[in-house]
């Protein structure tokens, strides 16, 4: 059995040991008014906020917990035994599905929580989730081991704002499930807040006709399929969105570049958290030599403190609409 499994398994029957004296300390309080709120852990940000969003005044009366919220993005994200000890017990649990939520299922299954509503976001787009692409000029991972077919599916599907739409619904049908005292309150929040993410929605569409150009380039990973495809932007790549390599090939600099001037573009995109070496060097190998940086916000790495200062999934996503109309224009 790999040194990793092993490990998570470890974590789980610890988190799990955990969970079960924190509930029997917890039932021997019971007159602590808080044993009543529902329990709701997501794993990454956009969740969290949807979840906020549709709670409303709610949320005061909700234990709401979000696991990535040291700025640690999903894919180098590893449990701790609180973590898993907090799914285990909790009324709602929100996660993406991927590859990189590989331990989860095992934490499901022992779960001690038997009547916990699960959100799986993959399974609840269905066939709108895509395959991790590799396009022209892209470096690749590591082939894979010999023998290996395995799917590779893009987890990035909050940059989506009909993704979002999706799965805010569903989110709302569990909170009404769980606490149907206050439906109403979910199913009006939840309305107000449709209505926004497909407001903004028909912005980017609009901004998208209007551009003069339809193709951009990421000196960097490329987490953001969903949102590109979702209006007909083009896209070219240093590396696909999960991909961990953080150096160019000269090759794959220079054919960057060469985009760059075939289309006339004013910038090189980048993602947060970027140390943009690779886009500065892409710069250095065009003809003009004076394109500029521009950040467009993945998402994944927003913290419960970056929430108190006013950051939420709507204003991340208006501010990548700011971004890409400069891109394009």
């Amino acid at each position: 059995m790999p040194k990793k499994t092993i490990y998570i398994l470890a974590l789980i029957i610890f988190a799990i040991t955990l969970a079960a004296c924190s509930n029997a300390t917890e039932n021997a309080s019971s007159d602590n008014a808080s044993d009543n709120r529902l329990s709701i852990v997501c794993t990454v940000f956009p969740q969290y906020d949807w979840v906020n969003q549709i709670l409303g005044d709610q949320a005061d009366n909700v234990d709401l917990t979000l696991l990535l919220d040291n700025g640690v993005d999903l894919h180098n994200y590893q449990p701790s035994a609180e973590d898993v000890a907090k799914i285990s017990s909790c009324d709602l649990f929100i996660y993406v599905g991927g590859e990189s939520d590989g331990w989860i299922d095992d934490a499901l299954a022992e779960a001690i929580n038997k009547d916990m509503v699960v959100i799986n976001l993959l399974d609840v787009l269905g066939d709108s989730i895509k395959q991790e692409e590799i396009v022209e000029g892209m470096e690749s991972e590591e082939e894979a081991a010999e023998g290996e077919t395995a799917v590779e599916y893009d987890e990035h599907v909050w940059l989506s704002l009909k993704n979002a739409v999706t799965s805010c619904g569903a989110i709302k049908d569990a909170l009404c499930q769980l606490d149907s005292a206050h439906a109403d309150t979910y199913e009006t929040n939840a309305d107000s807040y449709l209505a926004e993410l497909n407001a903004l929605d028909a912005e980017y569409q609009q901004m998208v006709a209007n551009a003069v150009r339809k193709t951009v380039v990421f000196g960097d990973r490329f987490p953001f399929r969903y949102l590109m495809d979702d209006y007909g932007i083009k896209y070219y790549a240093a590396f696909p969105g999960c991909s961990a390599e953080t150096e160019a090939s000269f090759k794959t600099v220079v054919f960057l570049a060469g985009k760059v001037d075939q289309l006339g573009l004013n910038s090189v995109i980048v993602v947060e958290g970027s140390d943009q070496s690779i886009a500065h060097t892409i710069i250095d190998n065009t003809a003009d030599k004076d394109q500029q940086v521009l950040v467009l916000d993945s998402i994944q790495s927003i913290t419960a403190a970056d929430v108190r200062n006013g950051k939420n999934y709507l204003s991340v996503m208006r501010n990548n609409l700011d971004v890409l109309e400069e891109a394009l224009n």
